[in-house]
């Protein structure tokens, strides 16, 4: 199981990024993925997640700008970022992982890609 996420940059206020995770050795729709994000001294937090049968879900936070997303001929996820903000900045990871009831466990990580909102 191999994730690739790709997509980060340096951006201004109220910007778009659209970040992809290729996943590889496993189909995208055979579990349920996940974005979550790290920022300099906070812990790992969950961003977006999708689950296996497509429906997404999101924090608080990125409700109404962020939209998860997933093309499975490209065995891709997506994470469509709009109106971004500082508070956005993070390194950005994807994760293959299961629901179990209404929670997320993560599972396989990928390595991440770096946002960078400028003010």
């Amino acid at each position: 199981v191999q994730l690739q996420a790709s997509g980060g940059g340096l951006v201004q206020t109220g910007s778009s990024l659209r970040l992809s995770c290729a996943a590889s050795g496993f189909a995208v729709d055979t579990y349920a993925m996940g974005w979550y994000r790290q920022a300099p001294g906070k812990q790992r937090e969950v961003v977006a997640t999708i689950t296996s049968g497509g429906s997404p879900d999101y924090s608080y936070s990125v409700k109404g700008r962020f939209t998860i997303s997933r093309d499975n001929a490209k065995n891709t996820v997506y994470l469509q970022m709009n109106s971004l903000k500082p508070e956005d900045t993070a390194v950005y990871y994807c994760n293959a992982g299961r629901y179990k009831g209404t929670y997320y466990f993560p599972g396989y990580w990928g390595q991440g890609t770096q946002v960078t909102v400028s003010s």
